[in-house]
């Protein structure tokens, strides 16, 4: 598919998650077939974007592929100024963040809480798309309550102004991610406008994704929860949508390398403090299924050296070998 100039590999999607597509997990899933990842949201606002977090977010050293950068905020100036710095940064996509259902995003009126007001959100991206030369994207949630699914609205306003692929979350902001998300609203947008349109929300397996891209008739899909701890998804979803077979998880061996490798580019990317900390959610993403009584979680929650959480790694898969042979 394709957005703007640049043409994707395939039509699969890393959605952007705060706090979790930085840009070691953003490498690791371009490298296990997603066609296109985008960034953790960056804020408009100036003051903070010489802060630790935001130049982490800021950081795409040696990756490859189409740097999506996802913005927020709800000042049509800003938003532009934000568009232009990213792009002098390397952005190759701008994508603008109206799908955030967060409560420290929302009470600034950014995020999702926009789609109440369709003049914002109008103002917002005629600015963004006229401060940069390439491709502005966006994502949205289906409207702000179950009674106000204003998406077709909002899709309108998006072609309209210059947007180049829009992803649509099957839920409202009100549902933040309860429930089942619903694709008939994601089907109408599609049906509404002839730029292309993701569909997100709940893929979490190819079945999944194949019922999504039937039922919505969308161009893509967009996966986020479903490829936390498995990155691999996004092979299996395209080997089944190619032939309609599953294809397995990797062996034990595999999945350790993965893992080991995933642990060792936090811990470089974050330093040793903050990457021990924050490997600990991935590790237990990864693990769900093999960990299940948690114990060794709790151990691995206990550590704080960067060498001695990846020894504990490669025992821990050792110990799987020897189970499963």
């Amino acid at each position: 598919m394709q957005i703007g100039s640049y043409k994707l590999d395939n039509n699969l999607m890393l959605a952007p998650m705060a706090g979790v597509t930085d840009r070691p997990f953003r490498q690791m899933c371009r490298r296990m077939g997603a066609g296109l990842v985008v960034s953790e949201m960056l804020s408009s606002n100036p003051k903070v974007w010489n802060t630790t977090k935001s130049m982490q977010r800021m950081d795409h050293t040696g990756e490859e592929g189409i740097r999506s950068v996802q913005i927020a905020g709800a000042d049509p100036v800003l938003m532009a100024q934000a568009a232009q710095f990213n792009v002098a940064n390397g952005a190759q996509i701008i994508d603008i963040n109206m799908g955030c259902p967060a409560k420290k995003v929302n009470k600034k009126l950014a995020g999702s809480a926009l789609l109440q007001y369709p003049a914002l959100v109008e103002s917002i991206v005629q600015a963004v798309v006229g401060a940069v030369n390439v491709p502005v994207t966006l994502k949205i949630r289906t409207g702000w309550n179950t009674d106000n699914r204003n998406g077709v609205e909002i899709a309108h306003i998006a072609e309209q102004n210059g947007i180049q692929s829009l992803a649509v979350h099957g839920r409202t902001r009100a549902c933040m991610y309860k429930g089942e998300a619903e694709y008939d609203t994601i089907k109408a947008i599609k049906e509404a406008v002839s730029i292309p349109v993701i569909a997100n929300g709940d893929i979490t397996s190819p079945e999944q994704a194949q019922y999504v891209l039937k039922h919505t008739g969308a161009d893509g899909v967009m996966i986020g929860r479903g490829a936390q701890g498995n990155p691999w998804i996004f092979k299996q979803i395209l080997h089944f949508l190619k032939t309609g077979e599953h294809l397995s998880l990797p062996p034990l061996s595999e999945q350790h390398q993965v893992l080991h490798e995933h642990v060792a580019n936090v811990q470089a990317f974050y330093g040793e403090v903050m990457g021990v900390r924050i490997a600990r959610k991935h590790v237990g993403w990864y693990l769900a299924e093999h960990d299940t009584d948690r114990q060794f979680r709790k151990t691995f929650n206990g550590i704080e050296q960067a060498d001695v959480q990846l020894n504990a790694l490669d025992d821990y898969f050792q110990s799987l070998q020897k189970r499963a042979s």
